[in-house]
């Protein structure tokens, strides 16, 4: 059996990846990116508490799924508002997009 810590670990590292994804990009769609492997290293995180805590009980595989629809609608909106800004500005860079200037 894979102890918890391993999955903490992984956890940690794809956290880390996206975190720096998110600071250190400039274009919108790697930075959505960033937030989905951020999405992810939570549900791994609650899909191995809930393994190694209460596997008897449904709690941690019913917020991984919520964590998922929210990281789809997160996709869907983000993209529609980049492909908005994209047709207006014609450019994804974020530091580019100030909706304030016309």
């Amino acid at each position: 059996m894979i102890p918890l810590s391993w999955y903490l670990i992984l956890a940690a590292a794809l956290f880390c990846i996206g975190l720096y994804g998110v600071l250190a990009r400039k274009n919108a769609v790697a930075i959505l990116m960033g937030i989905e492997l951020m999405l992810n290293a939570v549900n791994i995180n609650l899909v191995a508490f809930w393994r190694y805590r209460t596997p008897e009980m449904i709690a941690g595989q019913a917020y991984a799924v919520m964590v998922f629809a929210v990281a789809a609608a997160e996709v869907a909106v983000g993209l529609a508002l980049i492909i908005s800004i994209y047709r207006r500005r014609s450019t994804i860079v974020a530091d580019d997009i100030d909706m304030l200037k016309f």
